[in-house]
Order: structure tokens, then sequence, then C-alpha cells
């Protein structure tokens, strides 16, 4: 049974301000496929991945973005 991983989405605004964008429990399958994927789209918008860190006192992944422009 897949039971999943709850992952939080952060934004680096230009300001190096760090926001919390969005907590969501990913299959499996979805974390797997961050081998993958550079970009991700959440709430409508594009967002570039930086970095990830699997914080093992919440037992969260916590995933680093950056909006992309889109001119």
């Amino acid at each position: 049974m897949d039971y999943g991983m709850n992952v939080i989405l952060f934004e680096k605004r230009p300001d190096g301000e760090l926001v919390q964008i969005e907590e969501r429990a990913w299959t499996m399958n979805m974390v797997a496929a961050l081998e993958h994927v550079n970009y991700i789209v959440a709430g409508g918008r594009e967002y570039e991945t930086i970095e990830g860190r699997l914080n093992v006192d919440t037992g969260k992944l916590e995933l680093l973005l950056v909006p992309m422009r889109n001119d």
C-alpha cells in the first residue's frame, strides 16, 4: 500500500525570503518522479526545483522552488 509522504513547497523570493506555498500528501510515485523533473506546477504557477531536504524530525520532504517568469 502506498502511504505516501507529506511534501512542503517553499518559494524563494528574489529578496531571499522563504514563503511556504503549500503542504500536501504526495504518493511515493510522485516523490520518485522528482528524479526526472526540474519543474513543478502548483496553484497554477510553474516553479523550478532548486533543492530538496528530507526533514527526519517531522518526516516531511521540503522542496525549495523559484518561480518561472512567464513573459
